[in-house]
C-alpha cells in the first residue's frame, strides 16, 4: 500500500531550529541543528503539531526562493493566503474543493467537526473561543454546499456504537482495556508501534467516517440521490484526517465515505476567497436530520470529551437510571494522563484519558505486559484534544496558544451546557436513525457501515 505524504518541511525555508522536533510525539523529525530537517513518513502520525509550532519563514523577495505563487500552488493553497509561508506545512485540498463547488452536476455535502465552531472565528479577527456554529453553517451554505451536516451528529452515533461495544467487552472481560479509535493519529501510531495490541482498539470508525458512510447511504436515501453522485467534504481541525479519509477500507458501497478533508484554516481561506463577510452573517441551522446533535456530541472536540460522552450514555444503559451529574469534571483537564474510577451500578469502571501522544507508550507497555488496570482508555494525539489540532488557526506565541486552547475548551463546554439534549442516546434523530435504518447498535447494518479493521504498519510503507 502507498500514500502521498501530507506533512512537509520546505528545505529552502527551514533554519534547523528543531522546535518541530521538540513537539513531535513520535520522534519523526530528523536532522542536525542549524540544517534543514526531514520527516520520517513511516513514523510520522500526521498530527501537524510541527506545522503549528514552526516559525521559520523567509521574505517573499528572497532571490533564491521560488515565487510565492508557485509555493502556494505546490502546497495546494489558494492565492489569497496572506500569512507567511512557513517551513513546516500540510498539503492543502482547498483548490480541489473550490473546483467541485463550481460544478452544478455534483451533489455536495459537508460536515464540520466539533472544534471548528469554537476556532473558525479567530481567522476573522474575533476573540479566542468565539462560538459560531450558526455563522459557520451560513458560510457553508453560501459556498454552495447542498447539505450542511455535522460531525457532532456522527459523534452521537459513535457513542451508541462504542458505548455498546465497551459494555459488551466489560461484561465478557475480553480485549480489555478498550481504547478509543476516534483519533486517526493515535490509530496510525498504534498500527506502527504496537500492531500486536490492535485488538484492544474499539472497532468503531471515527465520527467523521461514520458521518461519511451515513451521508452516502441513509442521507442518499432521504434525498433520493445516488451515492456515486454525492461529493462529501469534511472540515476538520486535524491534518491526519486527510490521511484517514484516504485509507482503503474507508469506503461504502464502492464509494469513498469522505472524498476530501480540509482544515479550519483552509475553510477560512475559502470563505475569504469568495468574499463572504463572515462576521456579519446571520445564524443559520444545520440541515436535518444529519445535522442535529446532543451536547455529548459537541464535547468530542476536547480531551476527555469522548470519555465523558460515553459515560453519560453508558451509565444509563447499564443502570437504567438517570446519571446524577452530567458535568464529569474528573475526566476534564489538560495535557497528560488522567485516571478515575466511576461507580456505575455494581460496576467500578476504571478509566484513563491520555492527552498527548507522547504519553501513550507507557500505557501501551502495561497493556502488553498484562498489567494495565483500566477498562476504557481515551487517547488523543494533540495536547488538549482536537481544539489544539494541527489544522487549527496558527498561533506563534506560547502564551497565545495556551489562552486560545483554554478559550476554545470553555466554549465547547458552554455549547454542551446550552443544548436541550445532552446525552447521545436521547437525541431524537439518533433514535430515528436506528429505528428507520440501522436497527440496533452493533447490529448487521451498523457493523457493515460503522465499524472497521486496523492495519499492521510496522513494516515501512512505500510513499507515492
Amino acid at each position: 500500500m502507498s500514500y502521498d505524504p501530507i506533512i512537509h518541511i520546505d528545505e529552502q525555508l527551514c533554519t534547523g531550529c528543531r522546535r518541530c522536533a521538540a513537539v513531535c510525539p513520535v520522534d519523526a523529525i530528523i536532522g542536525e541543528p542549524g540544517h534543514p530537517q526531514t520527516i520520517d513518513a513511516h513514523r510520522c502520525v500526521v498530527c501537524g503539531q510541527c506545522v503549528q509550532i514552526c516559525t521559520a519563514y523567509a521574505a517573499d523577495n528572497e532571490s533564491t526562493l521560488a515565487s510565492r505563487a508557485v509555493k502556494l500552488q505546490e502546497r495546494g493553497q489558494l492565492p489569497n493566503v496572506h500569512e507567511p509561508l512557513f517551513a513546516a506545512y500540510s498539503s492543502g485540498d482547498i483548490q480541489k474543493v473550490k473546483a467541485v463547488l463550481a460544478d452544478p452536476k455534483r451533489f455536495k455535502v459537508v460536515q464540520c467537526a466539533p472544534a471548528i465552531r469554537v476556532s473558525l472565528a479567530e481567522e476573522f479577527g474575533l476573540p479566542f473561543g468565539t462560538l459560531t456554529p450558526g455563522k459557520m453553517a451560513a458560510a457553508l451554505r453560501r459556498l454552495k454546499f447542498d447539505r450542511i451536516y455535522d460531525t457532532n451528529f456522527a459523534a452521537d452515533v459513535t457513542i451508541m456504537e462504542e458505548g455498546s461495544e465497551l459494555i459488551g467487552r466489560v461484561m465478557s472481560g475480553e480485549r480489555l482495556p478498550m481504547f478509543t479509535s476516534c483519533c486517526p493519529a493515535w490509530v496510525k501510531h498504534a498500527e506502527t508501534a504496537a500492531p500486536e495490541l490492535l485488538n484492544h482498539l474499539s472497532s468503531c470508525k471515527s465520527p467523521m467516517q461514520m458521518g461519511g458512510a451515513l451521508f452516502k447511504t441513509y442521507g442518499a436515501e432521504l434525498d433520493g440521490i445516488a451515492p456515486a453522485d454525492i461529493f462529501s467534504v469534511a472540515v476538520m481541525p486535524c491534518t491526519c484526517k486527510k490521511f484517514e479519509c484516504s485509507r482503503e477500507e474507508m469506503n461504502v458501497e464502492g464509494c469513498r465515505e469522505v472524498d476530501l478533508v480540509i482544515t479550519t484554516r483552509e475553510l477560512a481561506s475559502l470563505i475569504k476567497d469568495q468574499g463572504i463577510d463572515f462576521i456579519h452573517l446571520p445564524e443559520e441551522p444545520f440541515d436535518s436530520p444529519l445535522g442535529k446533535y446532543s451536547g455529548a456530541g459537541s464535547i468530542f472536540g476536547v480531551t476527555g470529551g469522548v470519555m465523558e460522552a460515553a459515560i453519560r450514555t453508558g451509565y444509563e444503559l447499564i443502570t437504567h437510571e438517570q446519571i446524577p451529574n452530567l458535568q464529569l469534571d474528573f475526566v476534564r483537564g489538560e495535557e497528560g494522563i488522567r485516571t478515575a474510577e466511576v461507580q456505575i451500578g455494581d460496576l467500578e469502571l476504571k478509566v484513563a484519558v491520555v492527552a498527548g501522544l507522547k504519553y501513550v507508550d507507557a500505557v501501551l507497555a502495561k497493556v502488553g505486559e498484562g498489567t494495565c488496570p483500566y477498562h476504557f482508555i481515551e487517547v488523543m494525539a494533540c495536547p488538549e484534544g482536537c481544539v489544539s489540532g494541527g489544522g487549527q488557526p496558527k498561533l506563534l506565541l506560547e502564551t497565545q496558544r495556551k489562552c486560545a486552547y483554554q478559550a476554545r475548551k470553555s466554549a465547547v463546554y458552554r455549547h454542551d451546557s446550552h443544548q436541550k439534549v445532552r446525552k447521545s442516546h436521547e437525541n431524537p434523530d439518533i433514535i430515528k436513525l436506528y429505528k428507520d435504518f440501522l436497527g440496533e447498535p452493533l447490529g448487521d447494518t451498523s457493523h457493515h457501515l460503522l465499524h472497521t479493521k486496523f492495519v499492521d504498519r510496522s513494516v515501512k510503507e512505500e510513499m507515492s
